[in-house]
């Protein structure tokens, strides 16, 4: 029988690359188009998909064929992508990212991360434990795993070979409900890609469709979602949670009597492995192995990757992008021992820019200090139809008026030299957002600007 070909068009995306690599990990065929690649960007992820098999055709449709085929699109995927008019021309079946992922987690024993901060860090946890163990665990994810990029790969999808499915559970778009795993670990639910009425309802839905869900004992709405099997956390009774001991890059607790280090920041690193030890236990690893497992946790790309030192300071990239993650990784740099925090935030879309803008700047101001900075690029925009009535001049304002020290910076290409500039030896310079592929060259270019190297002038 002839295997159907399976095109996903945005394919450059982190949530359909995954998809496509798992195809083609698994010996079926898979092509794939991305107007970043037409026009030249992100030629890593082209050519790691192209080294495991997948061809990559230009965004015109050329890469739909008639026969036995289906596409995947997302929901970032406009009804006027070329793919998708000639999928309607040649009757080819048009399929959600989110049904080929369902269909991945309902015919596996999956470990479903649901909730709105973490998912990628404790999917990645989980899986290490689960593949420390010698359970033959595969993944699929929103973050590159460091330890799966060392072998060649993209980081975000790995098959195993018949163990366990550990999966990143979106709720951005609601499909999260479509999810059957066998088990579901729910970690916090706040305001972020929707209100939180309406994130009750969506993550109600997965707790019904899993064979049993753990949630997070620490957290009011997650804790609130039934049915629940179990819990986990600080509050939890078993595993019983002590001794919390965090660090700047390493930070240790006990769970269940048993001693953990992780080379992660603050609190909540420890949150989430705790997650990731509680899930793991529910299917039957022992403390003592997940402890051992995530001393050597390698950590997942943009969570607070250290990107260099030069001229005493410090650089780091982090893919915190709403009020709870940046209050998170803002606070972690608390357990710094002098010097200011200089910190780059670029919103990461324009809805998500309005929806948080009541929150941020509060935030930001309860996590900094008077001599802190804090600097706001233009809010990224990936393309499409979007109201582009707020800035981040405006958040730069409410920072301002919120009593922080705060720039807006709308020239891209002085960005990294105008944050240089304002750094003193002993400073912290994080570089905080998401979805703009560019930012940890930013990062990059940053350090490169701080320490005297020619051309350092930010531009992507």
């Amino acid at each position: 029988m002839e295997k159907i070909v399976f095109h996903f068009t945005g394919i450059g995306g982190f949530g359909m690359s995954a998809l496509a690599q798992m195809r083609a990990l698994s010996g079926l065929p898979a092509t794939g188009s991305d107007r970043d690649f037409d026009a030249g960007r992100n030629a890593e992820t082209r050519a790691a998909l192209e080294n495991i098999g997948i061809r990559i055709f230009p965004q015109d449709g050329s890469g739909v064929e008639a026969g036995p085929a289906k596409v995947v699109a997302s929901t970032a995927v406009e009804n006027s992508n070329p793919d998708l008019a000639r999928a309607a021309e040649l009757g080819v079946p048009v399929i959600h990212r989110s049904e080929l992922l369902a269909e991945h987690v309902n015919s596996s024993r999956a470990v479903a991360v649901a909730g709105t901060s973490g998912k990628s860090t404790v999917a990645a946890m989980i899986f290490e434990i689960l593949d420390f163990a010698g359970l033959k665990p595969s993944i699929i994810t929103g973050g590159a795993l460091l330890s799966l990029k060392a072998k060649g790969l993209l980081g975000n999808a790995f098959s195993g070979g018949g163990g366990p499915l550990v999966v990143e559970a979106d709720e951005s778009d609601g499909t999260v409900a479509r999810y059957q795993p066998a088990l579901g670990v729910l970690l916090n639910i706040t305001r972020d890609h929707k209100e939180v009425p309406e994130l009750r309802g969506i993550f109600s839905a997965f707790a019904a469709n899993c064979g049993e869900m753990i949630s997070c004992a620490d957290d009011p709405e997650a804790s609130a979602i039934k049915p629940a099997a179990g819990s986990f956390g600080r509050s939890a009774r078993e595993p019983r949670f002590s001794d919390p001991r965090p660090g700047l890059f390493e930070s240790r607790f006990k769970l269940g009597g048993v001693e953990f280090s992780v080379p992660a920041p603050g609190d909540y690193s420890i949150d989430n492995a705790v997650a990731a030890a509680a899930a793991c236990a529910r299917l039957g690893v022992g403390l003592e192995t997940c402890a051992a497992a995530l001393s050597g946790f390698k950590g997942v790309a943009r969570r607070f990757n250290v990107i260099g030192r030069a001229g005493g300071v410090t650089v780091i990239d982090d893919f915190a992008h709403n009020p709870a993650k940046i209050a998170a990784v803002l606070s972690a740099l608390r357990l710094r021992e002098g010097g200011r925090v200089l910190a780059l935030f670029q919103p990461h879309g324009f809805t998500p820019a309005r929806l948080m803008r009541r929150e941020l700047a509060g935030v930001l101001a309860a996590a900094l200090s008077p001599g802190d900075e804090v600097f706001f690029p233009d809010i990224y925009y990936a393309g499409g139809t979007v109201a582009k009535d707020i800035s981040s001049a405006d958040l730069a304002a409410d920072a301002a008026a919120a009593g922080l020290k705060a720039r807006h910076l709308p020239d891209r290409g002085r960005v990294a030299a105008e944050v240089a500039a304002a750094a003193r030896p002993g400073d912290i310079v994080i570089v905080m957002g998401a979805r703009d592929p560019g930012l940890p060259e930013l990062a990059r270019n940053i350090l490169a600007a701080l320490s005297g190297a020619p051309g350092a002038n930010g531009k992507i």
